[in-house]
């Protein structure tokens, strides 16, 4: 299903499709895989810098940040025809999609050319402080500090799941700054450099895959961020928080979309569970009409927490039954996976177990399941707190 009937939208395609016939970097050169989320191999980068140059980076946004004031139903175009063609535009999503797209709403001009403009330019990477070891999913309950000192903040605390921080050379972290203020209020956002003294980043591997280190513990101890790295006004980073996440959900349905169209194409006329495999159509059928409903005028912002709970629960649900009809066969291996690469019939059996583990994280990720029920329950349906 597409949005094609529109001629500008259908033109603007075909504009991108012929970019991308141009300029996609050759199978040779794009051997070296990113280590993490936040480590753009050269190539990567030279490529994430010409989308930036050619106004194909974030189409939606101006010139001078990457794109060419596409509508949303252009920009949907884009992720499409990326979607189809298994392409990166970035190796650092939460550099591109969070961070750099935060400072672009909430950053002052000079963040926006000192930090945004190199992250859209691969020229540096960025990730998001955000998790605690005790306030996962409610940053109301975050417990690092910064005090004001002078002309800068003392930083103290600790962050986790921290994806990509050891590869990033700053993070957006997300502090309290007033203790005696009331829970969602009191917290800011700072840029903090990875290289400022006292600044300890500690990888970590996950159950999907043993060399799998992406996620990090990140200590901050008395550490000097000057206060020009202040983000949005001061005590008012749970506006810049939901502002973050908001930039992170609003396409994300797509990315789900894509995940469950692969399962359909490497499901198809495997094995005999035909209701299986149409309930997997449906959830591909439906968050897909979802998904175009949402880009008309006027709708409620709370309706992204449906795309993101459906699409997410869809794609671990199918995971999961993909993973115990191939049994014993679903033994993880070492990934073979990336942008350009198209499984064969060793890869679907013996890739269901890391698939599926790695599943858990979209329904974590940018607001938990529980979260996502929560807001549907309060802001769409009008139930009582």
């Amino acid at each position: 299903m597409r949005l094609a009937d529109d001629p500008g939208v259908a033109a603007f395609r075909t504009e991108f499709a012929a970019f991308l016939d141009a300029h996609l970097p050759a199978e040779a050169e794009a051997r070296e895989r990113p280590r993490s989320s936040a480590h753009v191999p050269g190539w990567a980068r030279r490529w994430q810098r010409t989308l930036f140059d050619h106004g194909w980076l974030l189409p939606g946004r101006p010139p001078e940040y990457g794109g060419r004031h596409a509508t949303l139903p252009q920009q949907l175009a884009h992720l499409e025809e990326l979607a189809d063609r298994r392409i990166y535009h970035s190796f650092n999503p939460q550099g591109l999609g969070i961070v750099a797209a935060s400072l672009l709403t909430f950053g002052t001009e000079e963040q926006k050319a000192r930090w945004a403009v190199p992250i859209l330019r691969a020229e540096i990477t960025a990730a998001l402080g955000m998790s605690e070891p005790e306030a996962g999913s409610d940053l109301a309950s975050l417990r690092t500090r910064a005090v004001l000192d002078g002309d800068a903040f003392v930083v103290d605390g600790q962050k986790i799941w921290t994806s990509g921080a050891h590869d990033a050379d700053v993070l957006l972290t997300f502090v309290r700054t007033d203790p005696d203020a009331p829970r969602h209020r009191g917290i800011s956002a700072l840029l903090i450099p990875t290289g400022t003294e006292g600044v300890v980043r500690r990888p970590f591997g996950s159950i999907a895959a043993e060399d799998d280190l992406d996620f990090n513990e990140v200590f901050l101890t008395g550490v000097r961020v000057p206060r020009e790295n202040l983000v949005g006004p001061l005590n008012e980073g749970w506006r810049v928080a939901n502002g973050s996440l908001g930039h992170e959900r609003t396409l994300l349905w797509l990315s789900y979309a894509e995940r469950l169209a692969d399962l359909v194409r490497d499901a198809a006329g495997r094995g005999d569970d035909q209701e299986w495999y149409a309930t997997l159509q449906m959830d591909l059928q439906a968050l897909r009409l979802l998904g175009h409903r949402r880009l008309g005028p006027d709708r409620d912002p709370a309706e992204v927490s449906v795309l993101k709970l459906l699409g997410s629960e869809a794609v671990q649900n199918a995971s999961l039954h993909a993973l115990e009809a191939a049994g014993a066969d679903a033994l993880p291996h070492p990934a073979r996976t990336g942008p350009h690469h198209h499984m064969n019939n060793e890869d679907f059996v013996s890739s269901w177990f890391e698939r599926y583990a790695r599943s858990f994280a979209g329904t974590i990720a940018g607001g938990t399941s529980e979260i996502q029920r929560n807001i549907i329950a309060e802001r769409l349906l009008g139930l009582p707190r």
